[in-house]
């Protein structure tokens, strides 16, 4: 290699490096406080132009910086409480008892997942009572910006304005805290992933998308779900939350006529 071809070359990798230093440098930097959340989201959808179409990102562009959703996100005390604290908190013997008389309705269905999905019915919205009322894509959008869990939120941004493409979702869709939509409260890559048709809104769309989800975790009909049973991964892939976790297969168990 001549000493030309040799500086051509250490020319192009210095180029090349400064190129992605300039790519690194205009990436949607994330934020602690509204100051920097209108400048993030134009930023966002620039770097996300082509992946979603010009509707999903007229969207993106009507969000505001939800205080209440980090709030809420830095709260989650509930999680924090022991299993019977978190059972008398949420209510687990009323979900319990107003389980056992809906998995009547939904007898099919219920046959084939058991108590724990009547549960998480339960657990989530108090069987369709409480679906949250914060616009969605701002409660997502707040979060992707927000720099304590940017990278988890930024995928379900996406799902998200997927999803507002697909006429799924749209500027307006309500949701909870976290962007949870539905009677099973359902985030935006799970609708997206998981969701089987049918609004969410209604009993029927959100607890058949709920049992596919089981179901793509492992879910087997009629095997265990307690904790170290084989259905208990499934409820573990619903929630993080230890304490959750055994609320719902312990309200589940109750519901199936157990006495756990």
């Amino acid at each position: 290699m001549t000493n030309g071809e040799r500086f051509k070359t250490m020319a192009g990798a210095a180029l090349a490096a400064l190129l992605c230093m300039g790519g690194a440098a205009f990436a949607a930097q994330c934020g602690n406080s509204a100051a920097g959340f209108e400048t993030w989201k134009k930023q966002f959808a620039e770097e996300n132009r082509g992946s979603v179409g010009p509707t999903a990102n007229a969207a993106l562009m009507t969000t505001n910086y939800n205080t209440a959703t980090i709030s809420a996100d830095r709260g989650q005390k509930s999680f924090h409480l022991s299993l019977d604290q978190f059972l008398a908190k949420r209510g687990g013997s009323v979900f319990a008892s107003r389980g056992r008389s809906l998995k009547q309705t939904h007898a099919a269905l219920f046959a084939q997942i058991q108590g724990p999905l009547l549960a998480i019915w339960g657990m989530e919205t108090g069987f369709g009572a409480i679906h949250g009322n914060q616009n969605m894509l701002s409660a997502v959008a707040t979060l992707a910006y927000d720099c304590r869990r940017s990278e988890y939120f930024t995928e379900q941004l996406n799902a998200a304005l997927k999803l507002v493409d697909r006429g799924v979702f749209s500027a307006s869709t309500r949701g909870s805290m976290h962007g949870e939509v539905g009677e099973t409260q359902f985030m935006p890559k799970n609708v997206l992933t998981y969701g089987v048709g049918g609004s969410l809104d209604t009993p029927s769309g959100a607890l058949m998308s709920t049992a596919n989800f089981l179901h793509a975790h492992g879910w087997s009909a009629g095997a265990g779900y307690q904790p170290g049973e084989p259905n208990f991964a499934a409820i573990e892939a619903w929630n993080a939350a230890t304490v959750y976790q055994k609320a719902i297969a312990i309200v589940g168990a109750k519901i199936d006529g157990g006495d756990h």
